[in-house]
């Protein structure tokens, strides 16, 4: 021995892997060696004793993992908060622990029992003393960090674990003296990365390989220069020498089958207390309520898993079951983050899923002024498609013109309003929110009964995407809809690609129009060319719609068509002076229905109504969707893309395009209300139309 530190360890008479309660253990029940166990762990017992003093708890019948040292708990000082394991199979084990510390004068701090915490591997001391890494994610709630910090008196560094192999943080990150760290960067999600470059130095840092990591190279002991581990890497060796530390590897195999290795089989028990603590832990909690049908549409959990994924934690204050089929359930949630950073994130999620503080502790919104036109404070609110009210002078108000990725304005006279704006829209002396304070989105909390028999008629409105389903089904759905707008003075937009011209899917699309069931019209340059050169010469790319085959300089037909309506003017000249005589764009106008044309840095010609100045044909976009009911968007990413970002929560909306990534990008952008159909567009709008024949063919009764 030629230090005066002090480790607990415990002889493993009773290890044997009999339980799965980590990744670990999978496939290793039963399949431990007694006496190998027993052999390996002599031999750390020899190295550690060799340099430090080796104190013994005693081994129990019944509890295999007692062996595992490190979770008994952590100490500074005289002072030990107990471990509050998460699995029952090692609940046992506490009473154990805390008998051996108070045995040696130690003041002993007992968590509640519905808060994880498992010791010193959860919780790691920079070795030189200025602070406490602590991490949670699978066995250590993040709520137990604020006690320990109190406790202990000193600052708390809350690293976020995101890979299951390494369930406790001593498995991959091991302080080392002088201030170096040894880790594994995978292991932890992108903040808890960053707080850790934030407080050890570039040259300090020892990132190791995936190799090294499932060797639990970082589960290792330290004492002074030597570092005492199962297996390391020539490169990890030759890394640690330059930091002028000593590897010293001791096989331990029979324990990496229960998910542990050097570190885990030991504690140490003599931490010196840093001269100047200061109990700060940096968690932010916060409160939220859920209302609505939480369990049946998953909508609690899907607010839990968020917080959790986020970096957070939670703890369900209260949860009111609904006690009739139609009634609605309310949760009170309390949600805890390592920084205001990771709460906000966490925040802005959670409102999207229309939680909000409770009543007494609202709050009106946080207003900052605009100084510079077109641009917002850094930590300006985004909006998103749902419905959204914020607190103003004490009363909530609905925001207008709801739009994904807006800034909201706020008027307080002469009465308080809101308004979604686009940054470049933002003027010098705007009022703006900044903050998750005084926002909640609007969740409907229909009657179910109602709710079910929506979804019966339009299940194809459900959010996803799948090319199994029947075509014809959705078909049905799409023009029973379109049918039901019709007649009740509703509105349906369509955002199309060339596509439609090339599968031969113009004269369907036109016949819709001619039949007042599109409101509106929306695409590039591109569809309004082929449509207008199929329209003049037959063909759409220079191949004949009705052969299938190209025809002799078919490739200038388009360039012709385009010089054709420069000539006139616009489209609408065209029409007007007979030089266009059919096509979807010759039902527009014809039939009084707008469009608007976007164009883009590949377009030909363009043709005069395209509109090559972005932000004009933005604000255009945005006139002819307000107000609609329905969107069809047919094989045109981009441009279905931008209208699905400046389109409301509430809009049904319906993706067609042979390339599943198109659909699924869509219903990804969070809509309930829009749905993924791969197939040929074509093919779409031929049966749509003949659906909408039957439907409107009378009854002939038989």
């Amino acid at each position: 021995m030629t230090s005066d530190l002090r480790f607990l360890m415990c002889s493993p008479q009773f290890y044997e892997v009999d339980y799965v309660i980590n990744p670990w253990m999978e496939g290793n029940v039963h399949k431990s060696s007694l006496e190998r166990a027993q052999e390996q762990w002599q031999g750390l017992y020899q190295k550690i004793s060799e340099r430090a003093n080796v104190d013994l708890v005693k081994p129990q019948p019944g509890w295999p993992d007692l062996v595992f040292t490190a979770n008994a708990g952590l100490i500074l000082g005289d002072q030990v908060v107990l471990s509050r394991f998460l699995h029952p199979e090692r609940q046992g084990e506490e009473p154990f622990f805390k008998e051996w510390f108070e045995s040696q004068g130690h003041t002993v701090h007992v968590l509640p029992p519905d808060l994880p915490f498992e010791g010193a591997g959860d919780a790691l001391l920079d070795r030189e003393g200025r602070w406490l890494w602590a991490g949670y994610g699978f066995r250590t709630e993040l709520d137990s960090h604020a006690l320990v910090a109190e406790w202990l008196g000193i600052e708390v560094l809350s690293l976020h674990l995101m890979d299951e192999r390494f369930y406790h943080l001593d498995t991959c990150f091991c302080p080392l003296t002088g201030g170096y760290l040894l880790y594994y960067p995978p292991a932890f999600d992108s903040y808890s990365n960053r707080l850790i470059e934030m407080r050890v130095p570039a040259e300090k840092r020892i990132a190791i390989d995936e190799p090294d990591a499932i060797n639990f190279a970082c589960n290792a002991v330290n004492i002074g220069q030597t570092v005492i581990m199962n297996q390391a890497s020539d490169d990890l060796k030759a890394q640690l020498a330059a930091a002028g530390f000593e590897v010293v590897e001791t096989p331990l195999t029979e324990f990496l089958k229960a998910g542990g290795a050097a570190k885990c089989l030991t504690l140490r028990v003599n931490e010196p207390v840093h001269p100047e603590p200061t109990g700060e832990s940096g968690i932010i909690s916060r409160t939220v309520t859920m209302t609505g049908h939480l369990l049946d549409s998953g909508l609690v959990n899907r607010a839990l898993d968020l917080v959790v994924e986020g970096g957070g934690s939670f703890q369900v204050l209260k949860f009111d079951l609904g006690t009739q089929r139609q009634s609605t359930s309310t949760a009170d949630i309390r949600v805890s983050a390592p920084s205001q950073e990771v709460m906000d994130e966490i925040m802005a999620q959670l409102i999207d899923l229309g939680a909000v503080a409770p009543p007494e502790e609202e709050i009106d919104a946080r207003l900052v002024a605009i100084t510079q036109a077109g641009v917002a404070p850094d930590d300006f609110y985004s909006s998103t498609i749902y419905p959204t009210e914020v607190r103003i002078c004490g009363q909530w108000v609905r925001v207008e013109n709801q739009r994904m990725d807006g800034v909201i304005v706020v008027h307080c006279v002469p009465q308080p309003s809101a308004v979604c704006k686009l940054l470049r829209d933002l003027e010098v002396g705007d009022q703006v929110i900044v903050g998750y304070d005084g926002i909640r989105s609007v969740r409907n909390t229909a009657d179910r009964s109602r709710t079910a028999h929506q979804q019966e008629e339009f299940s194809f409105m459900g959010s996803g995407v799948s090319s199994e389903r029947r075509v014809e089904l959705i078909v049905e759905q799409v023009a029973w809809e379109l049918r039901r707008l019709r007649d009740q003075g509703g509105k349906a937009v369509v955002v199309a690609g060339p596509v439609v011209i090339h599968t031969g899917g113009g004269e369907h699309l036109s016949r819709l129009i001619r039949e007042g069931y599109i409101q509106g019209l929306l695409g590039g340059n591109a569809i309004a060319v082929h449509d207008i050169e199929q329209a003049m010469l037959g063909t759409s790319l220079g191949v004949d719609m009705k052969q299938g085959t190209s025809v002799r300089g078919g490739h200038r037909h388009h360039l012709r068509a385009i010089n054709s309506i420069r000539r006139c003017g616009s489209i609408a000249n065209a029409v007007e002076q007979g030089v266009l005589t059919k096509g979807v764009f010759y039902e527009c106008v014809k039939h009084g229905v707008p469009f608007s044309l976007a164009g883009s840095i590949r377009d030909d010609g363009p043709l005069p109504d395209t509109k090559m100045d972005l932000i004009e044909a933005q604000s255009d976009y945005a006139r002819l969707i307000e107000g609609c009911d329905m969107i069809l968007m047919f094989s045109t990413m981009l441009h279905s893309i931008g209208v699905g970002n400046m389109t409301p929560a509430g809009v049904k909306m319906v993706c067609v395009d042979i390339n599943p990534a198109v659909v699924t990008k869509l219903a990804d952008r969070g809509s309930l209300e829009s749905t993924g159909v791969v197939t040929d567009v074509g093919l779409f709008l031929s049966l749509l139309v003949k659906q909408l024949d039957r439907l409107t063919q009378p009854h002939v009764m038989a």
